[in-house]
């Protein structure tokens, strides 16, 4: 089993702390933030950041769903850490300054990956795939916090 890792990025026009927040509200601002990909999203304790614990289903492909339960931690400023209970799956969002009034925000999500000619595949393709997904959550994070 390999590790397999999918990173995706974006300067947004906000400032670090604007923008983390958005990320870290997990009540409100962060299920409008979710593409089609998701669904069945429940908060079920916490909300806000750290302690928080939020369920959702991920359809990465028309074939793959995967059922996440997902324990929210902040391990450093600017950092949030999504561990899915139910997988090896690990997202880690950093936001951190880009300039005046910008801000950078990076996600990276790790799993172990399968093994054989499977996990090659998956190695190849997933993190486009999931690049594409989290492009999408980045893109919406933009437009509510640059409004």
């Amino acid at each position: 089993m390999a590790q397999v890792e999918a990173t995706t990025e974006r300067v947004v026009a906000a400032d670090a702390e604007k923008v983390f927040d958005a990320l870290a509200d997990y009540r409100d601002t962060r299920r409008k933030l979710l593409p089609e990909h998701f669904s069945e999203y429940e908060v079920r304790e916490g909300g806000d950041g750290e302690g928080t614990l939020v369920h959702w289903k991920l359809q990465a492909t028309s074939k793959r769903v995967r059922d996440c339960l997902l324990e929210v931690t902040e391990p450093t400023d600017g950092e949030l850490v999504e561990k899915d209970r139910n997988s090896s799956m690990v997202t880690t969002w950093r936001v951190t300054p880009a300039g005046e009034g910008k801000s950078r925000v990076v996600a990276t999500t790790t799993w172990k990956g399968a093994g054989g000619i499977g996990g090659f595949f998956e190695k190849t393709f997933a993190p486009k795939g999931l690049g594409r997904i989290y492009d999408a959550i980045l893109a919406n994070l933009a437009a509510e916090v640059e409004k």
